[in-house]
This record gives structure tokens, sequence and C-alpha cells, in this order.
């Protein structure tokens, strides 16, 4: 069949034509995404008023703040869709010094998922002993990057000072309003005022927290629908990347890394598609730790697209909480893997643990069920 005949013109046509309308469709995703953004925090604010801090009281423990992104990333299943949240809930009154903690948590939560997937390969002893060393690595970094950040951040407020400054280098006040700058306000402003007064026939604070729970609905439903696409369109390219980084040594595994989470718009993908080729002895769990490490500083693009959307004097705050995500993440990257003592602690401990839950399933069910729900969950009650 020649390139000339009709139906491969066609198909070629079509598939063109296919391409433009996932990427009209991903531009769509990102405007209701920045638009969710804007209504939780809208929203936030006509529910608390002045009172937002009273409102999050409970969650003034750091650990407690820490926990509940925990949790939360784990039932939700997506680091992005908690942390473009957690900046909504910034712009709308909550305490950066709580939403560190969340951020952090976060972090934590979606390690689960490429946790869960090691699953898959539990019928074979030697496999899932690859496969949940793999998985493991990232639990146990993500839990040493709180060990030792969030006790430095509780007694010198170092991510907090440092995203801080950052904010200031774009000539904002205290205040942090990037209105003048803000060129989302125009298009997300316009339909958040429509839904607000659609609303107003609600009591009292009502209106608010229908915003909230109709913003947290389209984040969800976007970040959702934008991994789909971009895993669609960009999945193949990312396999190669992670292929052509492989090898080549810790820079470019992290870089890989960082870029392939951009590409696909989800770290839990990222690292997922890594354990089953451990699992199946193609690649050893060294060789993707780089790339895992990347995963998680790729993974911060969501936040700082989100706080794009927020408009008024919460603007600078929630660009901020973006910033913290993005330097801890880093930070976490360089002072772990950088110093060859901490490096091997991960690998390690998550060797470790694959031996004994190859041996016996059921301590890889309690790991999963007690570091990610039964631990987290018991501290939220005892604490009530």
């Amino acid at each position: 069949m020649s390139i000339n005949d009709p139906q491969v013109v066609g198909r070629s046509t079509f598939s063109k034509h296919d391409n433009w309308q996932r990427w009209l469709l991903l531009a769509f995703l990102v405007y209701v995404m920045l638009l969710a953004v804007s209504m939780i925090g809208s929203g936030f604010k006509y529910a608390t008023g002045e009172h937002a801090r009273e409102l999050f009281s409970f969650a003034s423990n750091p650990i407690m703040g820490l926990i509940i992104g925990m949790v939360s990333t784990a039932l939700i299943q997506s680091s992005s869709t908690v942390t473009s949240i957690i900046v909504g809930m910034v712009a709308g009154g909550l305490p950066i010094t709580i939403a560190i903690p969340m951020m952090m948590g976060a972090n934590i939560g979606t390690s689960i998922t490429n946790t869960l997937v090691s699953l898959g390969h539990v019928a074979r002893k030697d496999e899932f002993q690859r496969a949940f060393n793999a998985a493991t690595i990232h639990d146990f970094f993500n839990v040493m990057s709180v060990l030792i950040f969030l006790p430095l951040e509780m007694a010198f407020g170092i991510l907090e000072y440092l995203s801080g400054e950052i904010v200031s280098l774009f000539n904002t006040s205290q205040s942090l309003s990037l209105e003048g700058v803000n060129p989302i306000k125009a298009a997300t402003q316009p339909v958040t005022d429509v839904v607000t007064n659609l609303l107003q026939f609600l009591p009292s604070i009502y209106p608010g927290v229908a915003k909230i729970i109709i913003g947290i609905g389209l984040i969800m439903l976007s970040i959702t629908y934008m991994g789909k696409i971009m895993k669609s369109l960009m999945v193949g390219k990312a396999k190669e990347l992670l292929h052509k980084s492989i090898g080549k040594g810790p820079i470019s595994g992290i870089t890989s890394g960082a870029v392939m989470t951009v590409l696909v718009q989800s770290s839990s993908t990222t690292t997922s598609l890594m354990v089953p080729l451990v699992g199946s002895g193609i690649l050893k769990a060294r060789d993707i730790y780089p790339f895992t490490l990347g995963a998680n500083i790729g993974t911060c693009i969501t936040a700082l697209i989100a706080a794009l959307g927020v408009v008024g004097v919460n603007s600078g705050f929630a660009l901020q909480i973006a910033l913290v995500h993005l330097i801890y993440n880093v930070l976490g990257v360089t002072v772990i893997y950088g110093i060859p003592l901490l490096r091997e602690i991960p690998l390690n401990l998550s060797y470790r643990l694959s031996v004994v839950a190859a041996e016996q399933k059921l301590y890889g069910a309690a790991y999963i069920g007690g570091l990610f729900f039964i631990i987290p969950l018991g501290a939220i009650f005892t604490t009530m």
C-alpha cells in the first residue's frame, strides 16, 4: 500500500486531527484546574471571613497537618490533586505554616500507588521481591525527607523563609498580591463571580462551602483527565526517556524523571512504570532510584500552575506554598542523595523489607495498611 493511498492519508489526517483535539482539550482542562483553585480560595474566604485561622486550628499542630496531607493523598491517589487543593486553601486563608506539613504529607501519601502496583507480582516470589524493593524506595525516601526537614521547618522555618524570599523577587508586598501581573484573573474571575451569584440563594456560609465542594470536584476531574490525555500523548516518549537515562549517571536520571513526570502530569505514573521493569529483572532497584527522585521534583509543576489561578491578596501566599513544594523536593534530593551515607538508607531499608514481604506476604500488606492508614488515622483519632 503506497503512501499516496487515500486510506493511509485518511488515517494520517485523522491522527493529526485527533491529536489537535486532545491538545485543545488539555488546554481547556488546565483552565478548569485554574478556575477550580480560584473557586476554592474564594469559597474559603466567603465561608470563613476573617476566621480562617480558627477554622484550621485543629491542624495547627504540624504533625496533624502532615497526617492530613498524607492520608488524603493516599485516599485520593493523587498528590497533584491534594497539592492543588492546598494551594486553593492557602489562597482562602489557610496559614502557610499549616500548609507546609500538609505538602510534606502529600509526598508520602503519593508513594502508595507504586507500592500497590508491585502487588501485581505477588504470585511470583522473586519478581515480587524485586518489584516491592523498587516500589518502597520511594516510600522510605519521602519518609526520610520528612524526618529531616519537618523538625528543621518547625524550629527555623527554612522553607517558609526561602519561598518567601523568592516570591519577594516578583516585586510583591508582604500582602503578596499578584493581581497586577496575573493574566489568569481575567479568565477565571468572571466565572467565579457567576457561580457566587448563582449560589446567593443559600443561607449563611453555605455559598462558600458549595464553592469549595465544586472547586475540589473540578480539580479532581480536571487532573484525572489531564493525566489520561498526557499519558496518551506522551507515555511513549516518556518510556523512551526512561530507557535512555538509565546508566548515564544520577544527574541524567533525576532530570529525566522530572521531565517525564511533567510530560505525563503524574509522579505516580512515572514511578509505577518502573516497578514492573525491576520486577521482571530488566532493571535493578538502584538503576531507577535517581529516576524516582526526579519524579518528586517534576510533580511540583501542578501546584505551580494552580498557583497562577489564584487572584486577590493571598495570591502571593498561594505561589509561596507551591514554591515550598518545589524547594522541599529539590532540597530532599540534594541532601539525601548527595550525602553517600544517607543515599544508601532508602535502598537498604527497601531491600530488607522486600525480602521479608516476599517470604511473608502478610507483612507486605501490614506495611501498606500501617504506614498509609492505620498509624496516621490512629494518630488523628487519639488527638480528637
